[in-house]
């Protein structure tokens, strides 16, 4: 009888950014799991276009090379690199408990990869695994919430309705009380705010006096908006990342005698308001826990091959029209 094919017989494919702005589909062998260790087959990965897009362009400044790491990349920045980290896929080998669970892991898009078991994420049964592709980006809007800290009957600007902003607003619509706008310069992004349960506005005719304001838009312009629509000392949460982009901010006019804070947030580092009782773990599970709500499915704007991700991301990174989260589907999605 023949010897049962270990990992290492296997090859995977996953995407790489050869250079930037240009991918490719390499192929890569695997190594045997330990006995710590998972074999994930992949079904779908989300590509976080914002982040992705500065990535796949180049556009990482060389200070940051190390703190963006994603999780499982390989090479380094700003090429060749393989980059990613909304990956949903099937367990084929590993303990017994874990055997054929769909989960969610923190990597690149790969269609199948070797993990320690202690990186996956269960995905409940009441999430489709499909849906589970927005978890990363969930607990990313989580941890903004968290920083900007909102109160019962707030009244909230988020700017920027991109797959971050418009689950910041999903989820601060549900606190009692709060009125929630989603500001943007796309009209169409009105129809995801109404799915969504919040009111939607356009720059020009947003509600100013905010006691709160989330920018999310990755644009210098949406800060300004920001800036404007905040109240009295109000704080307005930047969760936008510029890359290596220089961003002008007015800082003079009524900034001072209105006594704003502007405030950084980044899902690297878990909330300090929370920081003491969670982690990054008990985070991702509240993440793949809220997403058993369907009206988020309004959010994955796309679903493409694999074996055309290449074209995909160029088009993403480049024009990304009204693309919200778009989602990648491998072979064995429909198995």
């Amino acid at each position: 009888m023949a010897p049962e094919a270990t990992s290492a017989d296997v090859h995977a494919r996953a995407f790489w950014i050869a250079a930037p702005g240009r991918g490719e589909i390499r192929s890569e062998s695997l190594t045997d799991p330990s006995a710590d260790e998972v074999v994930v087959r992949a079904l779908y990965s989300g590509v976080s276009r914002g982040t992705e897009a500065l990535v796949f362009r180049g556009r990482v400044p060389p200070s940051e090379y190390e703190r963006m790491r994603a999780p499982f990349q390989a090479g380094d920045f700003p090429g060749p690199v393989k980059y990613g980290y909304a990956s949903v896929g099937r367990i084929e080998r590993g303990p017994r408990e874990l055997q054929d669970r769909h989960v969610f892991v923190l990597h690149p898009h790969q269609s199948r990869y070797v993990v320690p078991a202690r990186v996956v994420h269960l995905i409940p049964d009441n999430v489709p695994p499909q849906r589970a592709v927005l978890t990363a980006t969930l607990e990313t809007a989580i941890n903004g919430l968290w920083d900007a800290r909102p109160h019962v009957g707030d009244r909230l600007a988020v700017v920027g309705a991109g797959t971050v902003g418009c689950l910041v607003a999903w989820l601060a619509g549900g606190i009692p009380g709060c009125e929630v706008e989603l500001v943007d310069v796309n009209p169409a992004r009105a129809s995801i705010a109404r799915a969504l349960g919040v009111r939607f506005a356009s720059p020009a005719t947003a509600s100013d006096n905010a006691d709160v304001v989330i920018h999310a838009s990755g644009s210098p312009s949406g800060l300004q908006t920001a800036l404007r629509l905040a109240g009295f000392e109000a704080t307005i949460v930047e969760m936008s990342w510029y890359g290596s982009q220089d961003v002008p901010i007015a800082l003079g006019e009524a900034f001072h005698s209105r006594r704003l804070t502007i405030a950084s947030s980044q899902v690297g580092t878990i909330a300090a308001s929370q920081r003491p009782r969670w982690d990054t773990r008990r985070r991702m599970q509240l993440a793949l826990t809220l997403l058993a709500d369907p009206v988020v499915d309004a959010l994955i704007t796309g679903e493409s091959e694999f074996d055309a991700l290449p074209d995909v991301m160029a088009k993403l990174a480049d024009e990304p029209g009204d693309t919200l989260c778009h989602r990648i589907r491998y072979p064995d999605a429909s198995l």
